[in-house]
This record gives structure tokens, C-alpha cells and sequence, in this order.
């Protein structure tokens, strides 16, 4: 048996570990399965136990407070050849554990719990009495960090996923922390480990360079982050990674990767947008292929896909360079295209920047169009040019290119008058017009109704011209929205209808069958079942007898925040009449929520939506802006589809009186 003072177990010695209380000084513990069973049974009260804390900082864990320590208890567990200590709280709880799992005596994993949920875990895998390895889980997430040097820092990341990659690097410059964002940055190994070609790794590699004067560039022109920033959630233009598969030249082995990923963040009141780009998957680990942006202002910028995500025409795949026929001149226009978007505008960039990067790119793929020699390839170049006019207009920055776009669909009309080109075209310059009129400046309500009532007119004139164009579904769904937020339910109903009938099988189309399902609930009885945030079903048809508010909602909505000090009251006061609530969770960020209820009170059974508001529930009823609220009585009918707080102070006293 290992000679170790059994003192030790309730005295702390400094060590070089960073927390307060050094896992290292908790070896004592690890004296269990071996000791003799008097001494075995003098186990460290509670408020040693409780007073150890995870090796990493950012951990989101149960804790109890001094008073309650009294009814806080510690016992042995065994199994097999593993022993360690169980810290259980007031109400049974598990609050902490500490292992030895090699059965040396002495503890090597120091596990934290929340809920009941293990969700931090340190690691001495060595076991050398020092945390080399710190694991998030659960709902905490997946984080999984190596600490190679055991200083107490993470020095390489095992397991990352691209939401928590996003995160890192927003705290790394908040705080910044040059070496913490360059962790979740791609390198030169990663890119070797991929096989990406060597003219892609050098713009990658070119685009993660000089990361702390990057950083410390965007951070002095940017009031989107500051010290205390928080991340709130990841966004993309997608809602699942892209493949890349191998055969397509640009590496050995298939690419994963997220295209035009935003991070939103929250600095004090104010909620702001980084822009991250194009995120790639070396192993289990997801990382950022270039610096972070923070955007400031009122306007996004949207690039056109990231290096990887350029398209390339067959005939350019190095895998078949030798029977490849590409002339010097398309050669030449591949590279010049490469080099021009590896040196893409920031979004600090000036308009003066932005509009000669656009107009030097449409002049390239102009170059590329007359170059091709079929069809496919003509469209392929076409459609880049579109998107990427369409994309720049976003930005706020290039209002030119709603005229090129429209001139792109007039030579389109007279050159091609059957291409599905021109419906594609007709959308993006649409949409790209809309946002210019956004950003103009509006100065009384008669504007805004104006430019409104120029939408809807555009939108029924693109429906009507291209009744079955691939955007069709899009602009019906945005006809049906637009008329429903503004108070218009007969025709939002109609829009509805038509999307659903004509476009079933698209998600708009799913989505408007949700929504007329919604708008027509009062009256019926009312069906839902799911899983909670535990993982165990819940069905609001096991409340019947009992008046249920459904509500749908998610921890981003600042007006479910605000909603929820007078709906707790209510809760609160009409709950032993017979009130129940059951929430459904729209957020895909799960380790977001246990915090957030645990701020806010809201303590109800809720069904868990990771997809947000592409989940399977959230479809259902086609929700298309939270919080909604459904009220349904005591026999499981509906009794109002769009509840708001004031309809619940006057309803619940009528159903619970």
C-alpha cells in the first residue's frame, strides 16, 4: 500500500495546479479500498468534499450552499477494483464523485455533476497525482481537452464540436487570449492529416497567420467584442455539414466542413454577429479556417463560401490531370480566382474595397463563362456570379450589384428565355432589392408601409410568373409570414394553402401545414408528445383534468425572458387549481438551457427540440417566431392558438375560478 499521510485527507497543500484547491493535494482520498475499515469509515465531511473545484475554469456545475452542508452526505463505492467517494446533496442528489480507477489508492478522476447529470470530469491518466485531461459531457456538451504539459491549460483539444469550436474562439477574444484561439485554428498538421492539396493549404495556412495581430487588429475596430463578450449560439447557411468527397481532387480523404458560420454574441445589452466562415472536421475535432470578424454595424456579411467550397470545373481535378484538355487561359483564370477570394474583404473593409473585389471577381467569371465549353460548366460560373452579387449586396456595401443582377437576368431572358437561370436570378435580385430598401433610411411608418406593400407585390408577381421555379416555396412562405405578423390571417391562411398544395413535399411546404394546423387549433383537442430535456417522455395528454400552457420558446428570445416573471406568477398561483405549463425547448445549444432555467425559474416539464425551428415539433405546428403559446383546458381542447400573457391573466381565472 502507497505511503501517504492519512492527514492529508483533511488538510490542503498548495501545488502548481490552477484551481483553488489542487486535485493533485486530493491523492489522500484515493486511500479506499485498502484502508482498514475504521479508518475507512472517518469519510471527509461534506464541506471538504464540496470544496474542490474543476481544474478549468468555465464549468457549469451544481453546487450547495454552506448552509446546507449539514444535510449533505459522503459514502464509499466500490466496484471491482475501482473505489472512491460519492458526494450526495440535500435532496439525494449526486454532486460529486472521486475515483481511483486503477486501484493504486489513490483518486485519478474527479467528476462533477449538475442535475444529476455528470458534466465535468478531470482526468490524471498517467496517474501521476495531475490533471492531464479535462472532459465536458452530457449536457454540458463534448468538449474533451488535453493538458500535456499539466499546467492546468488546455494544450490540445481531442474532442470539439463545431458549435463549442465557435465558442472558443469567441472567449479566446473576449479575454485575448491569442494561444486559446489558436486551439480550435486549422495548422499545418491538420491540413497534412486531411491530404488538402498544397495550393489549398498555403491560402488556408495564409488565412490563420499572425493570429495575435489579427486579433488584436479586428478587436481595436470593433465594439462587438469586449471583455465579458458572451457567446450565445452558432448559426450557418446550413443546417448540416457539407461533404467534400476525395474524388473531387481537393484532398486524399472526404471533407466535412460548415460553410458562412456566424457566431452571435452578447456584449452587456447589446447582441452582435462574428463572422467566423467556413469550419472544417479534422477527426473529431472541428476547427476555424480563418480568424474571427467581428461585424459591426447593422449588416451581415455573407461571403460566397469559403476556399474549400469554390466550385471547380471537372475537368480541374488534379485526379484527372492526364487526360485534363484545360487551356493556359482557364488555367490562368482558376489561379487568379483562387488568389482574389484567398484575399477576400474583411467586413471592416470600405465600400471602395468591396465593390473593386466584386467587380475584379464578375470580371473573372465572366472570363471563366466564355471560356467554357459546356453547358454544365457555363451554369455552374453563371450561378457563382449570381450568388456572389447576391451575397455582396448583403453586406450593405455594394448596392451596384442589384443592377448587375438585373442585367444578368435581362441577357438571360433574351439569350435563354426556357433556362431555370432566370427564376434563380429574378429571386436573388428580388431579395438583394429588399435588403438595399431595408437599409435605407425610414423615417415615419407611411415609408415602412410603403416599402412593405412593395414586397408583398413582388413576391405574388414572382409566384405568379414562376408558380413552379424552386423559389417559389421560399417566396410563398414569405408572403404567408409577412401577412400573418401583420395581422392579415385570411390571407396569410391563403398563402398557406397554396404553398402547401403546390409545394408539399418541399420544407416550406411542411412548414405551411404546420402552420395551418396552428391558425385552425382553437376548438380541437390538442395532441403532443416528446421528450424532455432528461430524455424521458413527456405527453401533455397525461394532464387532462388540468388547464396546460404550452409554450414554445428557447433561451436566445429576449421576449420569453420578459414574459416569464408574470407567467411564473400566474404558475404559482393557479397551480393547485389545476395549472400546469409545458415548455418546448427550440434551442441547439442543450447546455444552454439547464442555466437558463436554473436563472429563471421556469422549473415545468419541457420537450427537448435540439433541430430549434426545424424540429420535427416546431414543423408540426410551423412556428415561426417564439414565444407561442397554445392554452388548453381541462379536456384537452384548445381554447386559444396565440395566447399571450394578457389573454392568460383574463382565461385562467374563467377556467380556474
Amino acid at each position: 500500500m502507497r505511503s501517504v499521510e492519512i492527514s492529508r485527507v483533511f488538510r490542503f497543500v498548495p501545488c502548481v495546479c490552477r484551481s483553488v484547491w489542487s486535485h493533485c493535494c486530493l491523492a489522500g482520498l484515493g486511500l479506499l479500498a485498502l484502508l482498514p475499515p475504521a479508518i475507512a469509515a472517518e469519510n471527509p465531511s461534506p464541506e471538504l468534499a464540496l470544496s474542490f473545484r474543476p481544474v478549468q475554469a468555465d464549468v457549469e456545475y451544481e453546487r450547495v450552499d454552506k448552509a446546507d452542508y449539514a444535510k449533505c452526505k459522503v459514502e464509499v463505492e466500490r466496484q471491482g477494483k475501482a473505489s472512491g467517494w460519492i458526494v450526495f446533496g440535500p435532496e439525494g442528489q449526486i454532486l460529486r464523485r472521486f475515483w481511483d480507477t486503477n486501484g493504486d489508492n489513490v483518486v485519478d478522476q474527479w467528476r462533477y455533476y449538475d442535475r444529476g447529470y455528470e458534466v465535468y470530469r478531470d482526468v490524471d491518466s498517467n496517474f501521476n497525482n495531475k490533471v492531464d485531461q479535462s472532459r465536458w459531457m452530457n449536457t454540458a456538451g463534448t468538449r474533451w481537452g488535453l493538458d500535456t504539459n499539466e499546467d492546468g491549460k488546455i494544450d490540445e483539444w481531442k474532442v470539439i464540436s463545431a458549435e463549442e469550436a465557435t465558442r472558443e474562439a469567441i472567449l479566446a477574444m473576449a479575454t485575448g487570449d491569442a494561444r486559446r484561439l489558436t486551439l480550435v485554428l486549422v495548422n499545418a498538421d491538420d491540413l497534412a492529416r486531411l491530404g488538402l492539396t498544397p495550393e489549398l493549404s498555403k491560402t488556408m495556412l495564409a488565412n490563420v497567420a499572425n493570429v495575435p495581430e489579427t486579433m488584436r487588429t479586428r478587436l481595436s475596430q470593433s465594439k462587438t467584442i469586449r471583455q465579458g463578450t458572451k457567446w450565445i449560439r452558432f448559426d450557418s447557411s446550413m443546417l448540416m455539414p457539407y461533404a467534400i468527397p476525395a474524388d473531387e481532387g481537393k484532398a486524399t480523404q472526404d471533407l466535412h466542413l460548415y460553410e458562412n458560420v456566424m457566431a452571435i454574441v452578447e456584449t452587456g445589452e447589446q447582441t452582435g454577429f462574428v463572422q467566423i466562415g467556413e469550419m472544417i472536421r479534422v477527426g473529431d475535432v472541428w476547427k476555424l479556417t480563418q480568424i474571427p470578424a467581428p461585424i459591426d454595424g447593422d449588416t451581415l456579411q455573407i461571403t460566397d463560401g469559403g476556399v474549400l467550397m469554390q466550385p471547380t470545373m471537372a475537368s480541374a481535378n488534379p485526379a484527372m490531370a492526364g487526360t485534363s484538355d484545360i487551356s493556359p487561359e482557364v488555367r490562368q483564370l482558376l489561379t487568379n480566382l483562387q488568389d482574389l477570394d484567398g484575399k477576400a474583404p474583411t467586413p471592416q473593409a470600405s465600400s471602395a474595397e468591396l465593390a473593386q473585389y466584386n467587380s475584379r471577381r464578375v470580371d473573372i467569371l465572366r472570363g471563366l463563362l466564355a471560356a467554357s465549353k459546356t453547358e454544365e460548366e457555363r451554369t455552374q460560373w453563371l450561378t457563382q456570379m449570381i450568388d456572389g452579387l447576391a451575397a455582396a449586396v448583403q453586406t450593405g456595401k455594394y448596392a451596384e450589384g442589384v443592377r448587375q443582377l438585373a442585367s444578368i437576368e435581362n441577357d438571360l431572358k433574351k439569350q435563354r428565355p426556357t433556362s431555370d437561370l432566370i427564376p434563380y436570378t429574378a429571386y436573388r435580385r428580388l431579395l438583394a432589392e429588399y435588403t438595399v430598401k431595408l437599409q435605407s433610411s425610414i423615417t415615419d411608418n407611411t415609408e415602412r408601409e410603403t416599402m412593405q406593400a412593395w414586397w408583398l407585390e413582388q413576391l405574388q408577381e414572382f409566384v405568379t410568373t414562376y408558380p413552379k421555379a424552386n423559389d417559389a416555396s421560399d417566396a410563398l412562405l414569405q408572403l404567408a409570414i409577412t401577412e400573418e405578423f401583420s395581422g392579415q390571417a385570411d390571407n396569410a391562411q391563403k398563402w398557406y394553402t397554396q404553398l402547401a398544395t403546390a409545394h408539399a413535399s418541399t420544407e416550406a411546404g411542411a412548414r405551411a401545414q404546420g402552420a395551418l394546423k396552428r391558425m385552425t387549433l382553437e376548438g380541437k383537442p390538442f395532441s403532443l408528445k416528446g421528450n424532455g430535456l432528461d430524455g424521458k417522455p413527456i405527453d401533455v395528454a397525461s394532464y387532462r383534468g388540468k388547464v396546460v400552457l404550452v409554450i414554445f420558446w428557447a433561451t436566445w428570445c429576449q421576449p420569453c425572458t420578459e414574459d416569464l416573471p408574470q407567467i411564473r406568477a400566474m404558475y404559482d398561483q393557479y397551480r393547485a387549481k389545476g395549472f400546469e405549463i409545458v415548455g418546448v425547448n427550440l434551442d441547439t445549444q442543450r447546455e444552454l438551457v439547464a442555466p437558463y432555467i436554473a436563472q429563471h425559474g421556469n422549473n415545468w416539464a419541457h420537450i427537448a427540440q435540439n433541430a430549434g425551428l426545424e424540429g420535427n415539433v416546431a414543423v408540426e405546428f410551423g412556428i415561426i417566431s417564439v414565444p407561442t403559446m397554445f392554452l388548453v383546458d381541462q379536456k384537452g381542447v384548445v381554447v386559444n392558438n396565440s395566447a399571450a400573457v394578457e389573454d392568460l391573466k383574463e382565461t385562467l381565472p374563467k377556467l380556474l375560478p
